[in-house]
């Protein structure tokens, strides 16, 4: 884009970001330049962040005010949520602003109920809103979406999939980008023992169990969809195939209550467990909500860490995530 050509005429909005979790996660090999390559499925959920940004003329500046959002249950939301210039949604407005030549005063609300480094992708959800908002802030002086779509890379990974964030084969690095059709709504309980594992360390260890670095076979997540599309259709019975996180092993020795959580999802009539991400959030996947919240509520009667935390959510589908995005941009102000 040529710098310099988006006027100063402003405008407000409000976006939901919502978090995700991986139904399968396997490391496919190792680029030269130290990034690992992957391939998942990534779901939103209906737990949500709330970034509001207002666009106005003035001096360059980018103001960031954070809030729990009170619609949350969870109450670590802002437990190390990075400040200022820091925080990701600050560096993709100042990302945006550099690429497109954005004039005047960037404000924005950050209202969290996804808790910080959990695997959910909290920070690259907020991060996908700003650019999404201020590309359409910006109207004909937006950038082309492959363009978007770069500078979220640029922001991390995952950023690029919550710029349209629906049910989606995601690979590479995480910038191969396939959106799946048809994926049902699932009842979901998801929990994490109250502490943050660094993404770093998880992928160093998994590094020196080098076994978990292989390339896609049977029983990954591509060959599950694929299966899923050619054979079966039944996304429960291929639950056991595809929810494989090759992190897990890793993640579990840095944190050994990520283990015990999901054997006792299990327990508690799961039909499926896995861990989000890099962890240490894990999900069990339910018949109904009503399965699930027992098992919330087991899960809060039994001792545990104060920090610990546990609720009920639920998978969004294509259709209801893609109306749920245009909902969320309808907000735009004069």
């Amino acid at each position: 884009m040529n710098p310099g050509r988006v006027s100063e005429r402003g405008g407000r909005q409000r976006v939901r970001a919502p978090a995700k979790i991986n139904f399968g996660l396997r490391l496919t090999g190792l680029r030269g330049d130290g990034y690992h390559l992957l391939e998942s499925l990534f779901v939103p959920i209906d737990l949500h962040d709330e970034v509001e940004i207002e666009w106005t003329p003035g001096p360059d500046e980018i103001d960031l005010e954070m809030l729990e959002n009170p619609a949350s249950d969870l109450p670590v939301a802002l437990r190390g949520v990075a400040g200022g210039a820091e925080n990701l949604v600050c560096r993709a407005a100042e990302t945006f602003r550099r690429a497109t030549g954005l004039r005047g005063r960037i404000r924005l609300v950050l209202r969290k109920a996804i808790p910080v480094g959990a695997g959910l992708g909290g920070g690259s959800s907020d991060a996908a809103a700003v650019l999404a908002a201020l590309s359409a802030l910006v109207g004909e002086g937006r950038p082309p979406r492959a363009v978007l779509a770069k500078l979220a890379l640029t922001l991390g990974a995952d950023v690029p999939f919550f710029l349209a964030p629906a049910p989606a084969l995601v690979s590479g690095i995480g910038e191969i980008i396939e959106p799946i059709r048809g994926v049902p709504e699932f009842d979901l309980v998801i929990a994490n023992p109250g502490i943050s594992v660094a993404t770093a360390e998880v992928y160093r260890v998994a590094d020196a169990l080098a076994d978990s670095l292989t390339e896609p076979r049977a029983g990954s997540t591509m060959r599950a969809i694929s299966r899923l599309r050619s054979e079966t259709g039944d996304w429960v019975s291929a639950l056991g195939e595809l929810l494989v996180n090759d992190l897990k092993p890793a993640a579990n020795r840095l944190c050994p209550p990520i283990g015990r959580l999901m054997g006792r999802l299990q327990e508690l009539g799961s039909v499926g467990v896995s861990m989000s991400g890099s962890g240490a959030t894990v999900f069990g996947v339910f018949e109904s909500a009503e399965e699930a919240e027992k098992a919330v509520q087991e899960l809060r009667s039994a001792p545990n860490s104060e920090d610990s935390w546990v609720r009920v959510t639920r998978t969004l589908s294509s259709d209801e995530a893609v109306v749920s995005q245009s909902e969320s941009l309808s907000f735009l102000g004069a």
